[in-house]
């Protein structure tokens, strides 16, 4: 999912959206109430997913995120990525929806490990023109520029299905990139709101497409149900293909909500490293392997992911490239403890680690410490009372933020 926030699902605490399939794929596995994504905004969360690693190995990690296109600004083709390195083991693999990862000539889907490609290259289009914020379509089929007017939610889920249903015979990855419930806010059947919204794009407005004189808690409703609906297409397509038990499925979003999020009881949202802004929902069904009804409040961090899948499939990372991530494997098949690594976070403005129970957080010119079970809001800086366990914290951020590329 594309900025869903933390309580945004109703297996999550939503009063007002409903998500069946997603409550389902909960129920069926493990739903995680301490996920969390790399960044706090799209572009370096998709990096880290893709190479295992801390966003800021790379110059496109540090855009926040990256908006136009630039040579220096992406994931380069020779880099080893969950694609490039399943596809060497002999699996097929595909992408459907939001790349965000850097713009062609020089990055792309297909240029990174994807042997199939429909989706779009930059961070938001329109949901039936599919025009961005530069006033030109941007959506692709491979490399190649192609159009499509239907609701894009649905279409990214049907490609999907589809290609599930296509591929039986051998191993396969599968990225589905939702852009919901992204701006701008249109729920399916608001054509002339796209029309509009058109309009004003190709005519050269700038910042339309962050639609600030636009959207509802109703239309939010909306698109979050719009993708649930289609997650439950592409789950239908999954168990029809006789595939379900056998297939790791792994729903998460970029990084915390945004303006019509539902948050409780987190603080602060999309941008900043409050829990509001990085804690997301997570959720992993294998049934072969995982019991279902299952709970874990492990804090989990999306680079993790990217470990345990090349985990599940026997690959190992490059050695010249060796992940920032930790397999849950241990943890989530053979009941090991889990992995008590430190998460790391980094923004222009402010930095935050999280180990164990404690939270570090320097943001303003201000260190502070919180005791995140405790205290999810965030609300009491323990600082004074704990300088042990903040030195402690700041000195292993600063250990990690060293071996990263700076800021420009």
């Amino acid at each position: 999912a594309d900025d869903l926030g933390w309580a945004d699902l109703s297996c999550y605490g939503s009063p007002d959206i409903r998500t069946p399939h997603l409550d389902a794929l909960a129920a069926d596995g493990v739903r995680f109430t301490h996920g969390y994504s790399a960044a706090a905004v799209c572009s370096p969360t998709r990096f880290a997913l893709y190479t295992g690693r801390y966003p800021g190995r790379l110059p496109g990690g540090l855009k926040e995120p990256i908006n136009q296109p630039a040579e220096q600004d992406g994931i380069p083709p020779e880099h080893p990525t969950l694609a490039s390195l399943l596809k060497q083991a002999g699996y097929d693999t595909a992408m459907f929806g939001k790349w965000h990862c850097g713009f062609l000539p020089w990055f792309g889907p297909i240029k990174s490990g994807w042997e199939t490609f429909f989706g779009n290259l930059g961070g938001a289009i329109d949901y039936y023109s599919k025009v961005g914020g530069g006033g030109k379509v941007d959506l692709y089929e491979g490399e190649v520029p192609t159009e499509s007017l239907e609701y894009y939610t649905d279409t990214v889920a049907a490609h999907a299905a589809a290609y599930i249903t296509g591929h039986r015979e051998r191993p396969w990855l599968l990225n589905l990139n939702f852009t919901a419930p992204h701006w701008p806010w249109e729920a399916p059947g608001d054509q002339d709101v796209s029309k509009d919204l058109t309009a004003r794009l190709q005519a050269g407005e700038q910042g339309a497409l962050t639609h600030g004189d636009g959207g509802s808690l109703g239309t939010y409703r909306k698109m979050v149900e719009a993708m649930d609906t289609g997650i439950g297409r592409v789950l239908k397509a999954l168990a029809d293909s006789g595939q379900r038990d056998h297939t790791l499925v792994i729903f998460s979003s970029d990084n915390g909500g945004e303006r019509w999020s539902y948050q409780w009881p987190l603080s602060g949202s999309k941008g900043q490293l409050n829990e509001g802004g990085i804690r997301v929902p997570t959720i992993v069904r294998w049934p072969a392997a995982l019991d279902s009804r299952q709970v874990s409040d492990v804090p989990v961090i999306t680079q993790d992911w990217t470990a345990t899948i090349l985990d599940a499939a026997a690959v190992r990372p490059a050695d010249s490239h060796p992940l920032d991530g930790h397999t849950l494997l241990p943890y989530l098949l053979d009941g090991a403890q889990a992995p008590d690594n430190a998460l790391f976070w980094r923004t222009s403005q402010a930095g935050a680690l999280r180990s164990g129970r404690w939270k570090y957080l320097r943001a303003n010119n201000v260190e502070k410490l919180h005791d995140v079970p405790a205290d999810p809001r965030e609300q009491a800086n323990l600082a004074k009372h704990h300088p042990d366990i903040l030195d402690q914290l700041r000195t292993r951020w600063e250990q990690i933020n060293a071996g990263l590329l700076p800021y420009p």
